[in-house]
Formats: structure tokens, C-alpha cells, sequence
């Protein structure tokens, strides 16, 4: 099944129908007119001074020429407010007034997305008001002797959870919602007890700052619950490994400034984002990992391999331990990764009170390399006087290195570990292949590759020798109907297109059945090659040369066709020159009656190659 048979394809159409994309779009991108009904501004997706994300209203499509993304008005919410296919769908349908039906075997099992995010909302406005009561003076005392007054508490939407037990449940049942849907949210304990009770409370927002979840700090002794911090627990709605604290505060900086500073906890990106480091997030409730490694190279965009990730551990044992888990995971990103480690191991908080917000952005703005942070620490605990020590030293860094896809990485942390470790770079380059012979042989799987296209992925849009081929199919993604013809797509084959993914777009568009409404982003639906899903983005926000006219479709289609007649033709006749005429009658007769039909094919296709005759 594909994503979109999840839902009944009028349903999906009826979505997309009523959420124009530039009406979506319009809410993160200021948008101008660029001509032949297209739109432009800057991409919401990597950082530009001059705008390259188009917009095409009439086909439902946008597409950036900077970073590649593009997509339908689902796409755009999926990505905008890191959703998946299904929950775009449910959140565009819920704001337009869609009602959907699912397919059999595809019927949601829980509570609808918009009774979560609805819950979770009122939530978040109740413990926000609950934090000016009598009951949360001492969450009121934490948060200022941290250096946090009102004013922050509020652009934070800080809050707390009253120790009644059992307010929030009884006012969201005041809103109509049931034990089900509360306890689904993540909300409610079973027995109706609220699931936070008398704890300082952050709510956890997504990129588009709805609420999924929250985080809640410990305050009193008599609280039932030991753990200093405790999280929603996992919902529809909250995967803690898939969440960034800060996220819709910090989305804009991050683009803007190019990097990223991941912080370890709540009060710490309080802290950064008031000293004026608002590119500042922090994983919540679980340690920093590979998903969170995803979303992050997902926010630097285009501007990935120039970019940084900066990590603000602590300088102890255990900040130790975090960098190493890091490092494991360098290979995700196409940033540089970087280490902000403050004197005396205070974090970004307590350094901010100590000192200043001055001090904040220093230590911001001098990291030391992950790479530097990690194997220095590993070093500091053997005796550099010693060849054993050092032999072991480079065992345990090799170890490390050995996980390192990037070449290019490796070769540059050789010469440096040999410096270091006072070894020979064969030595290390040894011992690094010594590991990976040891991780080939771990029992989990290795993730399979993408699929991938024979030869180069995509063409170059300006490559003289396709053109043709790329103007047929700007033509028939962005209106089908000019191929009115008595053969389909005026009799064109796979054959004609020379280029394997010019191939295989054409072979999904004969494909695809009832070619409107919202053809192209069915055409997208269909697609599953992700290089072939891009060239139809680009294609369908591509001004064509000529008018898009059934004339000029025809026109141009029978220029292709005519491309591969003549190298039939060449072909037919090298092989028939080979051939005594007199001496095989048998074999060059039907050779010379396939020359004629060419011939006559090629005469036709001539007169069709003009337009204006």
C-alpha cells in the first residue's frame, strides 16, 4: 500500500483541493509574483538572500532550486512541522474541514490527532496560569533564583502542575474531553489521576509550536515521583527520541545562523536563548541519538556541510560518556561537529548566572572539535611514556574511528592521532582496520541502500542533448490534457527518452490512471524513487519554452519521436549496407520495407515538428 492509499483518493484530492499551497505556504514564507502563474520568496528550509523556493498554485506544487525540497501541500506540512504522510493529511483535513475515510486496512486505532494536539494545548495554557497560584511559590523561587523572571517564564510558557492530583483532568473534562482521550495524550494516569502533579512544567512544542508533550522538573520532597525529570510518556503524538526542546523557538536562528547548539536540559535553553544564543534546543528525557542527529541535519538544509553542531557537555565522566555516543552518531551529519565545554564544567545556565550572558555566547562562540574533545580524554588516561600505553590508547581511539564512513575524516584524525599517541600513521590506519574487521562482524544488519537509478541520477536541466526529452515531460506534468491525441501521449514509448530517468518518469506517467484533479502531486504519490520525485518537481514549477498548447505538445513529441526514428533508420541501413542485396534477397527485402515504413514515418513526423504549419 502507498501512503496515499491510506485514504480514499477523493478525500486526498478534497484536501488538497481546499488547502491551497499557497494559502499553507503564505503562513511561513512571504510569497511574490514571478510570472506565468508561479510564486516566489525565501526558502523556509535553508538559509537564502535571494528568494529560489517557487510555488505553482495551479498545479498544488512548490520546489526550491537551492536545497532541492519540494513537494504538494502535504509534503510542505510534513516537512514544515515534522509530520508524517498520515498526520499532514489528518492536520490539513481537521483545519479545512475534510472529512476522511480510510482504507480497510488503514482505519486509525486511537484518538484523532487534533483531539491530542487540542488537549495538550489547553494543557499548556492551564499550567501556565496554575504557576501564578499560591501552591507554585516554590516553582516561582526556582525559576528566579535560575535567573528567570516573569517575563521569561512567560515568553517560555513555563508552568506548573497543581498538587491537587486531579485538576487538569477535571478541567479538560469541563472541554468535553474523555478518560480515553486523556489517557491517550499522555495526560491522565490510569484511576483519573493527573500524570504531572505538583512540578515545574515545559511544554514541548514541534517545529510549527503545536504542543506534543511535556517535561516536568521535581520540586517537592513529598513527591511520589524520585526522578528529578520526568517526560510524557510515549503517545500518538510523542516519541521522545524524535523531539528537540526549543525547536519553534530556535528554528528561524538555526537557519539563519547556519549551526546548531544542543544544550542538555530545559533550563538551559532558557538560559542561551536570554543571552542571545537562540539556535539553542535540547533533547528531552533521553539521551541525544541518531534521530535527533536526522532532524538536525534536516534543519541546516543546503547549508549542511558548512554548518556546525555544537554540544554543551558537561567536562565530568559522563560528559565524557555523551560525547562518545555523539561521535558514534558524527557520521549522520554533513556538519562539522563541535564540543562548548565551560570553565569549572558549569552549564550554559548556571553559567549565566554566575557570570553573564556575555559569558554564554563566548563559550558558544570558541568549541574544540568533537573529535579533539573526545580522544583527548581517551588519552588523558595513558601514560604517553609508555609503548604499551600508547599502543592501547590508539586501540581504544581506532575503535572509535573505525565507525567513521567519510574518508576524507579518517584520513585527517590518522595524522592527528599519530601525532598525538607519538605513533606511526601505518600503525593507527592498521588498528582502525583491525576494528572495522570487528564491527563487520556484529550480528545486527547493516540498513540497506536507497535504491538507486543506473547511471548518473538526474540529468542536468540544461543538457543540450535532452532537451527535448525534458520539454515532453514539463509538458506532461504540468498538463496532461494537451496529449489529445488518437494515440496515447502522441504515440510515445520508453524507447524514446534516451536518459534512465527520463525513462522512468515516462513510464509512470502511462501509469497513472484519471490524470486529474491535482495530477502531479498523484504522479508524486505514485513515485517511488525519490530522484524521480524530485525531477517531477522540478519539472512541474519549470517554465516551458514554448506555450503549453496541444499544438506544441504535439510538436515537440513528435521531435522526440523523430529522434528515435532516424537512429532507427541509421541503425536499419548500417546493417542492410552489410548485406549483398542480389546474394539475400530473403533477409534484405523485409529489412528494405522496414526502411520504407521509417522513411514514410520520418517524412510525417517532419511536417508535425512545426508548430505553426
Amino acid at each position: 500500500m502507498t501512503m496515499a492509499g491510506l485514504f480514499k483518493a477523493e478525500d486526498l484530492d478534497e484536501v488538497r483541493t481546499r488547502a491551497r499551497i499557497d494559502d499553507v505556504v503564505s503562513a511561513h514564507v512571504t510569497l511574490k509574483p514571478a510570472g506565468a502563474g508561479t510564486l516566489k520568496g525565501l526558502c523556509p528550509f535553508h538559509d537564502e538572500k535571494t528568494p529560489s523556493f517557487q510555488v505553482t498554485p495551479t498545479r498544488g506544487l512548490y520546489y526550491c532550486f537551492g536545497c532541492g525540497k519540494g513537494g504538494d501541500t502535504v509534503n510542505f506540512v510534513e516537512e514544515i512541522n515534522n509530520l508524517s504522510f498520515r498526520e499532514a493529511v489528518e492536520f490539513l483535513a481537521d483545519k479545512y474541514g475534510v472529512r476522511l475515510r480510510y482504507e480497510e486496512d488503514s482505519r486509525p486505532q486511537g484518538v484523532s490527532r487534533s483531539r491530542l494536539l487540542e488537549a495538550n494545548s489547553l494543557a499548556a495554557e492551564f499550567y501556565s496560569q496554575a504557576l501564578s497560584t499560591p501552591d507554585a511559590e516554590t516553582g516561582r523561587t526556582f525559576l528566579l533564583q535560575r535567573g528567570f523572571d516573569e517575563e521569561a517564564t512567560q515568553q517560555f510558557c513555563v508552568g506548573f502542575s497543581p498538587r491537587g492530583g486531579r485538576d487538569l483532568v477535571n478541567h479538560l473534562k469541563t472541554r468535553g474531553f474523555s478518560d480515553k482521550e486523556l489517557l491517550e495524550s499522555g495526560l491522565m494516569r490510569t484511576g483519573g489521576w493527573d500524570y504531572f502533579q505538583s512540578r515545574l512544567m515545559w511544554p514541548i512544542r514541534d517545529a510549527g509550536a503545536s504542543v506534543l508533550g511535556f517535561g516536568a522538573r521535581r520540586l517537592f520532597d513529598d513527591d511520589r515521583m524520585p526522578a528529578k525529570y520526568i517526560n510524557t510518556p510515549e503517545t500518538p503524538l510523542y516519541h521522545k527520541s524524535h523531539v528537540l526542546y526549543g525547536l519553534d523557538l530556535a528554528r528561524t536562528a538555526i537557519a539563519s545562523k547556519g549551526n546548531v547548539v544542543v544544550v542538555e536540559g530545559y533550563t538551559d535553553v532558557m538560559a542561551c536563548h536570554l543571552a542571545g544564543v537562540t539556535q539553542a534546543v535540547a533533547s528531552c528525557g533521553t539521551a541525544f541519538g541518531s534521530e535527533h542527529a536526522k532532524l538536525i541535519q534536516r534543519l541546516l538544509g543546503a547549508q549542511g556541510s558548512s554548518g556546525k553542531v555544537i554540544f554543551t557537555f558537561d567536562g565530568d565522566e559522563a560528559g565524557h560518556k555523551a560525547a562518545v555516543k555523539v561521535f558514534q552518531e558524527d557520521s549522520t551529519f554533513l556538519a562539522s561537529t563541535w564540543v562548548a565545554v565551560a570553565p569549572k564544567g558549569l552549564d550554559p545556565c548556571d553559567l549565566r548566572l554566575q557570570q553573564s550572558d556575555q559569558a554564554v555566547r563566548d563559550l558558544v562562540a570558541n568549541p574544540t572539535s568533537l573529535y579533539d574533545f573526545v580522544t583527548l580524554n581517551i588519552l588523558e588516561k595513558y601514560d604517553m611514556g609508555n609503548v604499551d600505553a600508547r599502543l592501547a590508547a590508539v586501540r581504544e581511539c581506532a575503535s572509535l574511528v573505525s565507525a567513521i564512513r567519510d574518508p576524507s575524516k579518517v584520513d585527517e584524525y590518522v595524522t592527528i592521532l599519530a601525532n598525538r599517541t607519538l605513533t606511526s600513521p601505518d600503525t593507527v590506519r592498521r588498528e582502525i582496520k583491525l576494528a572495522r574487521g570487528k564491527h563487520s562482524q556484529s550480528p545486527h544488519k547493516a540498513s540497506e541502500p536507497a535504491p538507486t537509478l543506473p547511471g548518473a541520477a538526474l540529468p542536468h536541466p540544461q543538457d543540450r542533448a535532452l532537451l527535448g526529452e525534458r520539454e515532453v515531460l514539463k509538458f506532461m506534468v504540468q498538463d496532461p490534457s494537451i496529449f489529445e491525441g488518437d494515440e496515447p501521449w502522441y504515440g510515445l514509448t520508453d524507447n524514446d527518452f534516451t536518459h534512465p530517468a527520463y525513462q522512468g518518469l515516462f513510464r509512470t506517467i502511462t501509469q497513472v490512471e484519471d490524470p486529474s484533479p491535482h495530477w502531479a502531486a498523484r504522479l508524486v504519490d505514485k513515485l517511488t524513487h525519490q530522484d524521480l520525485k524530485t525531477l517531477t518537481m522540478q519539472l512541474s514549477v519549470e517554465d516551458p519554452v514554448t506555450e503549453v498548447t496541444p499544438r506544441h505538445g504535439q510538436s515537440y513529441a513528435a521531435r522526440l519521436k523523430l529522434v528515435s526514428v532516424e537512429r532507427s533508420l541509421a541503425e536499419l541501413k548500417a546493417t542492410m549496407h552489410r548485406i549483398n542485396p542480389q546474394t539475400n534477397t530473403e533477409e534484405y527485402t523485409p529489412l528494405f520495407q522496414q526502411m520504407i515504413t521509417l522513411e514514410t514515418q520520418r517524412k510525417a513526423l517532419k511536417t508535425l515538428t512545426n508548430p505553426e504549419s
